[in-house]
């Protein structure tokens, strides 16, 4: 390797058939024991798919709208993302340890994966789901300025690999699936990313509701407006500026990029969107669960 080169991209990890970051499937046997409280409350999600955005919601749902308390720490180290492994960065579990209880804990995890103590455990969860395409545009571009991921290749290649599940945290058909057929056995509200960005306030007074808070507008429309994407973009304990650049590197591509529905207009071609359509259309057979893909 030349001395300038960049470091190799280290290739996925499977664990029960799910693609890993491999230094998140290190850590997998250890995450595997995590004993989760009955306070707790999970935020659960496919990557891409507001997951951060939801956080800095319910943090600030948890700190009755106190920006400033939300200011005090990074979004990763106010809401611990369970299997996070990354030198030079505090890893996930070891966040959770030592984290007051009750306690914010973020996960990508498949409900396979997920540690046994949440599904034996009276804990609350939130899911948020995001349609397919806009993930699958997003995730292309988070791939490539989050070096723990192997190389996206060509965009081409990338959504050939997301439709295959040959990426990250595995199957996006598998994990929102997945979630869904399990959102009436536990205290769980599923959310979609397309119903937070046509009615901010509207969700988040569903999500209130869920976690038992009085109704409070004056409340809601704060929440609402800090966690506004042109808010988040800025702010710098959200927008993950503050990992090292040779983990993320913002210049070829920030973390929080468009924030949008209906991106993936601007990067399918008319024979990939065929492609995927019908793909979409076999996986997705036999669900109630259903996604908009604009709205």
């Amino acid at each position: 390797m030349k001395p300038n080169a960049e470091p190799e991209r280290p290739p996925l990890v499977y664990v029960q058939g799910v693609g890993m970051i491999k230094t998140f499937a290190d850590v997998l046997e250890e995450v595997k024991d995590f004993q989760v409280h009955p306070g707790d409350l999970l935020i659960s999600t496919y990557p891409k798919s507001g997951t951060t955005w939801v956080s800095q919601v319910i943090d600030l749902i948890y700190k009755e709208g106190n920006v400033e308390k939300c200011s005090n720490e990074p979004i990763y180290q106010r809401v611990p993302f369970l299997e996070f492994a990354v030198e030079g960065v505090p890893k996930g579990i070891d966040l959770l340890r030592k984290a007051p209880r009750p306690c914010l804990i973020k996960t990508h995890l498949p409900v396979q994966l997920l540690p046994k103590s949440f599904w034996e455990t009276d804990c609350k969860m939130i899911y948020v789901a995001r349609n397919a395409k806009d993930v699958a545009v997003s995730y292309y571009y988070f791939y490539q300025m989050a070096k723990v991921h192997p190389d996206p290749g060509t965009w081409d290649e990338f959504l050939e690999k997301f439709m295959a599940g040959d990426i990250s945290f595995g199957s996006w058909y598998d994990h929102v699936k997945g979630w869904w057929d399990k959102r009436n056995e536990h205290k769980m509200l599923y959310l979609f990313y397309e119903d937070l960005k046509e009615n901010p306030q509207r969700e988040i007074r569903k999500v209130m509701e869920f976690l038992e808070r009085p109704p409070d507008d004056r409340l809601v429309e704060k929440i609402a407006h800090h966690t506004s994407f042109k808010e988040m973009q800025k702010n710098q304990m959200a927008n993950y500026t503050s990992i090292p650049a040779t983990i993320m590197d913002h210049s070829i591509s920030p973390f929080m990029r468009k924030g949008i529905t209906g991106d993936w207009k601007n990067k399918f071609t008319v024979a990939q969107n065929e492609r995927f359509d019908a793909d979409y259309k076999r996986q997705m057979e036999g669900t109630t669960l259903h996604f908009r893909t604009e709205i």
